[in-house]
């Protein structure tokens, strides 16, 4: 009996010690912030539950951003806490870890994550993790903005913002469209017109830069029908390698093979065109609707040399899941990027009544900076997208293609003729 009785006191013991390390533990807390709207959040959801199932120390709580401000408040702070921007969902936070977007690679770290956390018992919970010991900011102080036609806008796009304005801003130096720039400049510049270099230059711009925004509508429109569809992106990534070789490629072997240019068939008929736009005794009207076809015209032949980056673009926008209004916005931004690049070439050449020479070499140098981005953006968008959720990691994506770009024309120009080693065509 008193053999009884002391086994049943130890088990009891044993139990309370179990029950006071695991109150000391605490259960682990996973917080998911999802929208309604998101594709990858509906196809994560059962895997979180899932894991929740199998670890029953861990709870997961799922908070919709799409109607609730307050849920958007805790999304800024406790991201913030964890050194990130609130700009794209789902995101996971878990044991002072954070994951953006849905992944197979993703999905693994997550579970090891828990899997340590839950081992060790020492993980930082999720709700207290860094943050400062405040209120969450209601509902009216919500970082949001009205504008007109477009409604409230959400302003938690901060790292996509700055990712759009550096495509947008190496998109502008596209070597196709700053030759039939120059090329339009300087033929009608021979007319001696400030009216008619105004004239003909704005209504180009206004065009071509209509129907570009016209193209990355409809891509983007694509990509965002498709988007639950896994392995879209992933086609994308590889597309937008495809252009990035090609193009540094064109760095050495310019117009040799495939490449992305305009075709040499297609300048005598852009040489025409142009030249008939300096005939006189047209009206405005007239030299308008003119040069209006002509842009037309010249867009659709120049699309290839121009289409990468619109669609690397769009694949990044649409993986962050954006409402169409905020990407009507972005899009604002990116087309006043890359038009006020060569609004920049067309004021200087109508201030001045000059325009130097486009030529070759400029654009093999141009044609490398943007492969080397483009390739950056394309691994980064097939292998970890969530860089791109990060200032500082887009920054630094940015910054890596950069570098890697003026060390290849260090080595190509500086280094290798020095040990008699020649690549390329001889420019």
């Amino acid at each position: 009996m008193n053999l009884l009785v002391r086994n049943f006191l130890v088990l009891i013991a044993a139990s309370i010690l179990s029950l006071a390390a695991a109150t000391a533990h605490g259960q682990l807390h996973m917080l998911v912030f999802v929208s309604e709207s998101c594709p990858h959040c509906e196809a994560q959801k059962p895997f979180l539950e899932d894991l929740a199932d199998q670890n029953e120390e861990l709870s997961v709580e799922f908070f919709e951003l799409r109607h609730s401000a307050r849920n958007r408040a805790l999304f800024r702070e406790i991201a913030a806490a964890h050194g990130i921007s609130a700009g794209s969902v789902p995101t996971v936070f878990v044991g002072g870890r954070s994951w953006v977007g849905d992944s197979q690679l993703i999905r693994s770290r997550i579970v090891g994550h828990v899997e340590a956390c839950l081992a060790r018992g020492n993980c930082p919970d999720s709700w207290d993790f860094g943050r400062p010991q405040i209120p969450v900011a209601p509902a009216a102080e919500d970082l949001a903005l009205d504008i007109p036609l477009l409604g409230r806008i959400d302003l938690m796009l901060q790292p996509l913002a700055l990712a759009t304005a550096l495509i947008a801003f190496v998109d502008g130096f596209n070597p196709c469209s700053i030759w039939v720039l120059t090329i339009l400049l300087a033929l009608v510049l021979h007319s001696g017109s400030r009216r008619r270099i105004l004239i003909v230059g704005l209504t180009f711009l206004t065009v071509t830069a209509a129907l570009y925004g016209l193209f990355i509508t409809g891509v983007f429109g694509v990509l965002d029908l498709l988007s639950g569809i896994g392995w879209v992106y992933a086609l994308v990534a590889l597309l937008a390698l495809m252009f990035a070789v090609v193009n540094i490629k064109d760095y050495f072997y310019f117009q040799r093979g495939l490449s992305f240019t305009i075709d040499d068939k297609h300048k005598p008929g852009i040489y025409r065109r142009i030249r008939e736009l300096i005939r006189e005794g047209r009206s405005t009207p007239a030299l308008i609707g003119a040069t209006a076809v002509m842009a037309a015209g010249i867009s659709l032949i120049e699309l290839p040399c121009t289409a990468g980056f619109p669609v690397l673009w769009s694949a990044l926008v649409s993986s962050r899941e954006i409402e169409w209004p905020a990407f009507a916005v972005l899009l604002a931004l990116y087309l006043s990027i890359y038009l006020g690049i060569e609004l920049v070439i067309f004021l200087i050449a109508v201030i001045t009544m000059r325009i130097d020479r486009f030529e070759e070499r400029h654009g093999r140098v141009l044609k490398l900076i943007g492969g080397m981005v483009m390739l950056a953006l394309a691994l980064v968008l097939l292998i970890a997208p969530e860089l791109m959720h990060d200032i500082r990691a887009a920054v630094g994506v940015f910054a890596a293609a950069i570098v890697a770009t003026v060390l290849v024309i260090l080595l190509h120009r500086r280094v290798l003729p020095t040990l008699g080693v020649r690549i390329g065509d001889g420019w």
